[in-house]
């Protein structure tokens, strides 16, 4: 009697580990996934260790939306379920490639644009973006050492403002272009310009728009800054719940 009770329970737990696991499975492919960012090429809006939540619905549906890289052994696709093209601004989560690691830049160029780098400058069809006056800051480099850096602000085409960071002049991608965005593709860059391997780069180009995961929406949580105990240098911006799209 005892040993069918613990059988009608050890059932009754699987069916429930079972619904549970499902219906992870259905809101991470359908609503929301997270991630962590590893690396400081969306410096300053987004440090490493910062983790956001990702809208899996904006873009619609690829093979790339299931969770545990699923989708990595299913066929290519030319189009979405549900496609949506990005905006020009976007920050979106990506599978690269040709690495087909996972990866967060913002969306530049739409497929037709015409993207230009002259001198750390960039230019969409042929006209230079709006930029603000920079001003010079010394910042925390992960995980140790500083660095100058001139942050501005970039109006992109479509009135979407964000900041920039440029560390030098004459950085191998401050020269890039003219390129065309081809159809199916769009064309991403990292905020922070002189250390970010984006579409301006031969190992990764532009990005199928099979390739796309979602949109960057929220940070959730922040990496810890000692900044405040070192007034030399200056501090990341305020992230945390701060929407990523305005």
């Amino acid at each position: 009697m005892g040993d069918r009770r613990w059988l009608n329970e050890g059932v009754e737990w699987a069916k429930t580990l079972g619904a549970a696991f499902v219906a992870y499975l259905a809101f991470t492919t359908v609503a929301f996934a997270q991630y962590r960012i590893p690396s400081e090429s969306m410096v300053p809006h987004i440090e490493v260790g910062d983790r956001v939540t990702v809208s899996k619905f904006a873009y619609g549906y690829s093979r790339f939306s299931l969770p545990f890289d699923i989708g990595l052994a299913l066929p290519r696709a030319e189009h979405r379920l549900f496609e949506q093209m990005p905006q020009r601004g976007d920050v979106v989560v990506f599978i690269h490639p040709v690495t087909n690691a996972v990866m967060i830049k913002r969306a530049i160029g739409l497929p037709g644009d015409v993207i230009e780098m002259r001198d750390g400058v960039l230019l969409i069809d042929g006209r230079a973006v709006e930029t603000t006056e920079p001003h010079l800051l010394m910042r925390q480099v992960h995980p140790r050492g500083r660095e100058w850096a001139e942050r501005y602000n970039e109006t992109l085409p479509g009135g979407v403002t964000h900041a920039v960071h440029n560390l030098t002049s004459g950085a191998p991608l401050d020269n890039f272009g003219p390129y065309t965005v081809p159809a199916g593709h769009i064309f991403f860059m990292g905020d922070n310009r002189d250390n970010s391997l984006d579409s301006r780069w031969s190992g990764m180009g532009p990005v199928p728009i099979e390739n796309l995961i979602g949109r960057a929406e929220i940070i959730y949580a922040t990496a810890i800054s000692s900044c405040g105990r070192d007034h030399t240098v200056a501090c990341p911006m305020d992230r945390w719940m701060r929407p990523l799209h305005y």
